[in-house]
């Protein structure tokens, strides 16, 4: 299976450049960048127990490209990390972020995708996505999303999309983290009712398995979603859906097949508001996600991400989130999964200097309440990021 998500991938990359020739002319750009990033936390992996500072530097050199004719659109990054840790938690490791996005379009169909390939640790892209402080680890991950929308009428469209993951965890099972795979497929419909609202009902079915889990865990959950978007005006955006997740897994134990079947609702509303110098967004959520743990758990999310240009180089910015997070089955690797909660607020200030030059500092508060523990875990982080961008570099044939 990685072999294929290679390929569709590999495919998919050597398609756009073949399709940017097939349909026109097509305008590139690369965006190259170099920065380098002074990191402090005073508990990296949000321990309750005794622990010591960790801190140290990355090394971040990235390159963005887009391409674009008149209905094919394309655009990536190549990125990485070269991250050295000092003091509580001394380690060394490379994070690796290659997304792709594709896009084409005829008069009445639209095809697209994205995925990639991310090689991340735990306490990053994961934490954010589940809420659940995973032990510190580098986590593979591959993603392929193929979407298509036909559009029926002026108003009317059909779209399908289907979603395949594979994450594998560095030395996972001795840190109690299993590898898995996830499969999914929607279709539904979307309606214009005017200018300002849109209507869409979707039916989704998606499978998530373990692959090398001393417990086998397997679960299939169809489900049904509404949604709908309101603009109040071209700065103001509600957003609201709702819907039903039927889930039924299955654990192996050595002894024992446990089957479980549950119905989880889930749902979110979101407000954007865009101002001239300034926007926020305000969102809150509950979803089925799966976990290195080796199952599903039902993620209830609040958040709020707020921009303010003090002047036009510098600018303020606010990310605050908090999750309440518990199983939707009731084992993971044959033990109890607890209940947990976690929240975070991260103040930025960014200044833009000498055109390619930007510096950052930040702060970060965490918060991590578990059932398990006596006593709730906090941590306190401060970066400092200097990033180079060269000119952007222009073709076009």
């Amino acid at each position: 299976m990685h072999r294929l998500v290679k390929r569709v991938i590999l495919w998919s990359t050597l398609l756009s450049l073949t399709l940017s020739n097939l349909v026109g002319a097509a305008e590139w750009s690369i965006l190259p960048s170099i920065g380098t990033k002074a990191y402090y936390n005073s508990n990296l992996i949000l321990t309750p127990f005794p622990h010591e500072a960790t801190y140290g530097y990355w090394v971040s050199p990235a390159a963005e490209f887009a391409g674009k004719t008149e209905r094919f659109e394309a655009s990536g990054r190549v990125a990485a990390d070269f991250v050295s840790y000092y003091g509580g938690e001394a380690t060394q490791f490379t994070n690796i972020f290659l997304p792709l996005t594709l896009r084409y379009k005829t008069e009445r169909d639209v095809f697209g995708f994205t995925g990639g390939y991310t090689r991340d640790n735990t306490l990053m892209g994961e934490l954010l996505a589940t809420g659940v402080v995973l032990r510190f680890t580098q986590r593979d991950l591959w993603s392929a999303n193929p979407t298509w929308t036909r559009m029926l009428t002026e108003k009317l469209s059909l779209q399908t999309a289907f979603q395949f993951a594979d994450a594998s965890y560095e030395d996972g099972l001795r840190l109690g983290l299993v590898d898995y795979q996830l499969l999914g497929a929607s279709a539904g419909l979307g309606y214009q009712l005017n200018e300002q609202n849109t209507l869409q009902v979707t039916g989704s079915y998606t499978n998530f398995h373990t692959t090398n889990s001393s417990s086998p865990f397997r679960a299939y959950f169809p489900g049904v979603t509404a949604e709908f978007t309101h603009s109040f005006t071209e700065t103001l955006t509600a957003n609201v859906y709702g819907g039903s997740r039927y889930v039924s897994s299955t654990t192996e134990t050595a002894t024992d097949s446990m089957k479980s079947r549950k119905t989880i609702w889930v749902f979110g509303a979101s407000v954007t508001q865009a101002f001239e110098h300034a926007s926020i967004k305000v969102k809150a959520s509950r979803d089925v996600v799966p976990s290195g743990f080796g199952l599903l758990i039902q993620t209830d999310r609040i958040g709020v991400l707020a921009s303010y240009d003090l002047t036009e180089t510098v600018t303020a910015s606010f990310d605050a989130a908090g999750y309440l997070v518990s199983g939707v089955t009731d084992t993971a690797s044959g033990g109890a999964f607890p209940g947990q909660r976690y929240a975070q607020a991260s103040p930025r200030l960014s200044w833009k200097f000498f055109d390619w030059w930007k510096l950052e500092a930040s702060y970060t508060y965490g918060w991590r309440d578990v059932d398990t523990f006596t006593n709730t875990a906090t941590s306190n982080a401060a970066m400092l990021t200097l990033t180079y961008f060269p000119p952007k570099l222009a073709m076009s044939n």
